[in-house]
């Protein structure tokens, strides 16, 4: 192969090379930002939680202020409760650390404002476009902007059967159910047993029971809680020590 076959060669890979990269560039630049959505339950703060270190930062419980685990500081959200269509939008204040059983921590005042049950804080969280007018707002239900909160599609959570409620399925929201924690299943009885006591030696959850799903199972579970609020304090109690993949599920 002579010197000027391999001039070309280089040049026509340089050419190619240089093609690839843009076309690579441009199709990033084209696809559209995927904004986060999800539903779930709303950790409602208190002082009390960050000093017993079940969230890892403080927000003023007077003012519009929020804490998420995975959105950055400064993101704008729309805070929606769909059993009355009410909604706030806002900022998120800080990025911070809580237990996963909730999709954010809200302050008492957006609490309010949504007319959230404080037993059941169920809510929409929606990540919203960047406006730099934005300007926080208070709980609003206008009529035309009531039908869009109750049609809009939101991510489910993954929590099992819990949160696998859709936000227009006002319904199955309202409906009351009974909640139970699964902590693990076991091959022997004894070892589930054994995981019980412990549990009960280190917390003060007592309604823990161990039930016989088929000979090759058993189920070691915390419940029936009547109430989201009732489970969240067993949740934490377990989460303390040290048991962060909990499944929870509903039962009728």
């Amino acid at each position: 192969m002579n010197f000027n076959k391999l001039i070309l060669i280089f040049f026509s890979f340089i050419s190619l090379y240089s093609c690839a990269e843009y076309s690579v560039k441009n199709t990033q630049k084209n696809q559209e930002k995927q904004y986060y959505s999800s539903s779930g339950f709303a950790l409602i703060y208190d002082d009390n939680l960050f000093y017993q270190k079940v969230v890892n930062k403080k927000i003023n419980n007077d003012e519009l202020k929020t804490m998420h685990a995975q959105l950055k500081r400064n993101t704008n959200i729309k805070i929606i409760n769909p059993l009355n269509s009410k909604f706030i939008e806002t900022k998120i204040s800080k990025k911070a650390n809580f237990p996963q059983i909730f999709n954010i921590v809200i302050s008492n005042e957006i609490a309010s404002l949504l007319d959230l049950d404080p037993s059941n804080p169920f809510v929409e969280v929606l990540e919203i476009k960047k406006n730099k007018t934005f300007i926080a707002k208070k709980a609003k239900t206008f009529d035309e902007e009531k039908n869009v909160a109750e049609k809009v599609t939101v991510n489910e959570v993954v929590m099992d059967d819990i949160t696998k409620e859709k936000s227009n399925t006002k319904k199955k929201v309202e409906k009351k159910y009974n909640f139970i924690l699964v902590i693990s299943d076991f091959y022997f009885e004894d070892s589930a047993n054994n995981l019980k006591n412990d549990i009960i030696n280190q917390t003060q959850i007592r309604n823990l029971s161990v039930k016989k799903i088929n000979d090759k199972k058993y189920r070691l579970f915390v419940g029936p809680f009547k109430n989201f609020n009732a489970l969240k304090n067993a949740y934490i109690s377990l989460n303390k020590i040290g048991f962060d993949n909990i499944n929870v599920y509903k039962k009728e």
